[in-house]
């Protein structure tokens, strides 16, 4: 007569990580990665966050080693960014997915990042669990948007997925952190608060604000929240 015995707790533990969406984050700010982790690490079994990296050359090295489920990518680093990892890592690495998860919510980048080949868009805003669900769902081969980001991918898809972003010189003039400032900028954010959603100091916010009041040659916050909100950059 055989015995039967109950598996082991370790044994469990093993075939539960095996099972679990692998997890790979890439995010310039160690803090926000940290965070990340924890946050997904008590949120949901289903996902297990395996590796990380801080900048394009880590993320593409890392990826293509350690072949994660889903990577999680920041859309603004300041070697290149998410479009960049997609560049270089989509062709090499075809069954990994990605899932961009940004602070910034304007439609060029949710466009951009999609056209790149990302299957999905959150912002940071997003809670743990939330995430958690995201992660599962694009690895399941689902397509997912933060609540108000579906409609630029629509939008900008309607005229068929190779049709190119129109051209504004005035945009195009500005760099991406100048972007983030301004769209912060026009919400009504004050500068302390841009720095803190950034990672960035009050001087700094500060220097962004003057470059682009410089390059659109506007000379007030009502004029910049204007010209960002015709721009569709709010």
């Amino acid at each position: 007569m055989t015995e039967e015995h109950d598996e082991s707790p370790e044994l469990r533990e093993t075939e539960q990580e095996r099972s679990a969406v692998r997890v790979y984050i890439v995010d310039d700010h160690a803090l926000f990665r940290t965070g990340v982790r924890a946050e997904l690490g008590t949120a949901d079994e289903r996902v297990r966050v395996i590796g990380e990296a801080g900048s394009v050359a880590e993320a593409v090295a890392g990826i293509e080693h350690l072949r994660p489920d889903v990577v999680l990518l920041d859309v603004h680093m300041p070697d290149g960014g998410g479009a960049e990892v997609l560049r270089r890592v989509r062709e090499r690495c075809p069954e990994v997915v990605f899932l961009a998860l940004s602070v910034s919510d304007a439609a060029e980048d949710v466009i951009t990042t999609i056209r790149g080949g990302a299957r999905g868009y959150v912002t940071k805003t997003i809670s743990g669990r939330e995430l958690a669900d995201s992660i599962c769902r694009v690895s399941d081969g689902d397509a997912v948007f933060s609540p108000r980001l579906a409609g630029f991918v629509l939008d900008a898809f309607a005229e068929g997925p190779n049709s190119a972003p129109v051209g504004d010189p005035e945009l195009d003039q500005l760099t991406r952190r100048e972007r983030e400032v301004l769209r912060l900028l026009a919400r009504g954010y004050a500068y302390r608060e841009i720095g803190s959603e950034l990672f960035i100091s009050v001087k700094t916010v500060e220097t962004h604000v003057s470059s682009v009041l410089r390059k659109t040659q506007l000379s007030n916050r009502y004029e910049l929240s204007k010209w960002a909100s015709d721009r569709r950059l709010i």
